[in-house]
């Protein structure tokens, strides 16, 4: 595995990503929207042609770079309800969702 895919794997916080890669971020934008942006940057990884893996590794870390300042972009000119990243979003097809609606769509918990 190259060395760019291994230190994908070690990071977990959206600045982390952003650090990693040397991207300049709003970090309101970052704050608001972490985890759709991450959700998008997989979204664009898992898609893209040829695939991250397919890519000689030097290749490897611009390609990805690139996928991340996208999903990053994208919520720049747009919402997360617009993007419709999540599936709470998708269900929703553009409307307001209320705290209830998500609690709901949660599995219930188990009592201990």
């Amino acid at each position: 595995m190259s060395e760019t895919l291994n230190a994908l794997r070690a990071l977990s916080a959206a600045e982390e990503f952003f650090d990693f890669f040397a991207l300049t971020y709003n970090p309101a934008v970052l704050q608001v929207n972490r985890l759709h942006i991450l959700k998008r940057f997989n979204q664009y990884l898992r898609s893209s042609t040829p695939t991250v893996i397919e890519l000689p590794a030097e290749a490897q870390f611009p390609h990805c770079r690139a996928l991340l300042l996208r999903a990053y972009e994208d919520f720049i000119r747009s919402t997360p309800a617009q993007e419709k990243v999540f599936k709470v979003f998708q269900d929703a097809d553009g409307s307001h969702v209320g705290l209830d609606q998500l609690r709901s769509s949660l599995p219930s918990r188990k009592e201990s």
